[in-house]
């Protein structure tokens, strides 16, 4: 069979990460990004390994090549980004489970895909079960990637059913670290670069809404792990850290960090904003024997360091 690991998304933020602890197991893998979020800058350096090959593609047409196993991460994750061009953001994720389905079942390989939570929505059960179903706003502004993910997870437990295919379903829950776009319209970017740059930190609402942040070290190793797990568990698992803090919890540590001495400026909610999310992950410790091992603080350091390099860089 053929050992060739194929990542889709592979020059994305967290792809990156993934292919390049891939290739640091020796791995051969063909990286595919439509480059759409993603970028060469993020895997520039491994462009000279010879277990790393780069496909330029756009999974929501067919792919015909040969490999053992498949990661499907290829989705826009940001709201900025996949709210950009909505239609797009839902052919990702479904026309491109089919054809990463398809392509799975011709070679009988196995393939996980990278869901989300926010397949959960603004979740009313707290924290979030795997069991949960979910409170999603099938037609408000974040449906394309709500809907388009839960539809993605649909296909791959039909597959599963009706082909015997051989399954991974991970829900992924916030992830942060080096690599992360700088406009991505995501929190922990969002304030770092403000405060980096010495501008009002915006905070939406309150400030009192939660989220859980797991650095992409530690993201990547349950992705490593789900791959390689027993092939009777598919699951759908929470991968995420429950570690919960508030937005204003997370801009006065980012402040702190940084030595910034930017003000905090509160704006609208916006539409369909979860009020919290964490995950419960009972069942990825369970199953594979996983949890996250880095802290908030020691994540944030090294992702504040990499955007001091980026902004003061060339492209600053």
């Amino acid at each position: 069979m053929n050992d060739t690991i194929m990542v889709t998304g592979g020059a994305g933020f967290l792809g990156s990460h993934l292919c390049e602890r891939l290739v640091a197991g020796r791995r051969d893998v063909l990286c595919i990004d439509n480059l759409f979020t993603g970028s060469r800058a993020n895997i520039r350096h491994l462009l000279q390994s010879d277990y790393f090959e780069f496909q330029r593609h756009d999974v929501t047409f067919p792919l015909y090549v040969e490999v053992g196993q498949i990661y499907n991460l290829a989705c826009p994750a940001s709201p900025v980004h996949y709210q950009h061009d909505p239609v797009q953001t839902t052919k990702t994720s479904v026309h491109g489970a089919i054809n990463m389905l398809g392509l799975a079942k011709r070679l009988g390989a196995r393939i996980l895909q990278a869901s989300t939570s926010e397949v959960y929505g603004d979740p009313s059960q707290h924290p979030q079960p795997e069991s949960y179903w979910g409170n999603v706003n099938p037609i408000g502004v974040r449906a394309c990637y709500d809907e388009g993910k839960r539809c993605a997870e649909t296909l791959f437990f039909d597959y599963h059913r009706q082909h015997g295919l051989d399954i991974k379903v991970v829900r992924i829950f916030n992830t942060y670290g080096p690599r992360m776009h700088p406009n991505d319209g995501r929190v922990v970017s969002n304030f770092i670069v403000q405060a980096l740059r010495g501008e009002d930190i915006t905070i939406f609402g309150d400030g009192q809404q939660t989220r859980s942040f797991c650095y992409v070290d530690d993201m990547v190793d349950a992705l490593v792990a789900m791959m390689a797990s027993d092939t009777g568990f598919t699951g759908p698992v929470n991968i995420g850290n429950p570690t919960e803090c508030t937005m204003l919890q997370l801009a006065e540590l980012v402040l702190r960090m940084t030595g910034s001495r930017s003000r905090l400026v509160h704006l609208p909610l916006p539409s369909d904003d979860p009020r919290q999310r964490r995950p419960d992950i009972a069942l990825a410790q369970q199953q594979l024997h996983w949890q996250p091992k880095v802290g908030l603080e020691d994540g944030l350091a090294p992702t504040i360091a990499y955007f001091r390099q980026v902004l003061e860089g060339p492209a600053a």
